[in-house]
């Protein structure tokens, strides 16, 4: 992490003060320091892929996680995913459960979901870097500042966004939205502890298309 080299253009232009700030320093060689001295997720060239994969100006639908998954070879870079071949976690499943619910078909089960993010969904953790098997190890580091200034740049230069906020953590990150130009969805987090809760039945994912549909925007193939 010498540069923000791997960061799609048009998400330069739009955080390149926050690569200036001193907190982003401090950031950038803490991060080198971890993946130099001991096992970090997800891969060094995966931790940008979220911003790699849906560029700025191609952002429909905003799914907000908080940590990438500590196990080996589950993160990958975008937010509930693991990578192919890997066995779904919980939370992935249960996201599968309920698009198949609420749209009432069969979806792929890829656990990759770099098909949903090459269409517009921006697959953003706060915190973009894990140390393996311990969780939250990253927090409070200077990622949560780095992601909230990207939530913040969709909500005020771009309009019609879907954002997906599940669980209080998500919805605490994603408080600033401006609720005039953007739809903001809330429910419980996937997760098996809390997916009863309101998770199951939310129907996020038609309702997403639905607004896209009537703001003229490509629906998305869940």
């Amino acid at each position: 992490m010498t540069k923000p080299v791997r960061i799609d253009e048009s998400w330069k232009k739009h955080l390149a003060t926050e690569f200036e700030k001193a907190y982003f320093t401090d950031l950038r060689e803490f991060v080198r320091t971890e993946y130099a001295s001991c096992a970090v997720y997800p891969p060094a060239a995966q931790i940008f892929r979220a911003f790699d994969e849906c560029p700025f100006d191609q952002a429909k639908v905003v799914i907000l996680g908080q940590d990438p998954y500590h196990g080996p070879g589950q993160a990958n870079g975008l937010c509930f995913a693991v990578g192919a071949g890997v066995a779904p976690p919980p939370s992935l499943q249960n996201i599968f459960k309920e698009i198949e619910a609420d749209l009432g078909h069969p979806v792929s089960r890829d656990p990759d979901l770099s098909r949903w993010a090459k269409q517009g969904v921006l697959l953003l953790n706060a915190t973009l870097t894990v140390r393996a098997s311990q969780a939250g190890s990253h927090q409070n580091k200077g990622w949560e500042q780095f992601t909230d200034a990207a939530v913040h740049a969709l909500s005020r230069e771009r309009e019609g966004i879907v954002f997906m906020l599940w669980g209080s953590y998500a919805r605490r990150k994603g408080a600033g939205i401006d609720r005039k130009k953007h739809l903001v969805l809330e429910c419980a987090h996937p997760s098996p502890l809390s997916a009863h809760n309101g998770f199951f039945g939310c129907k996020h994912f038609s309702k997403a298309n639905e607004y896209l549909l009537a703001h003229g925007v490509t629906p998305i193939e869940w």
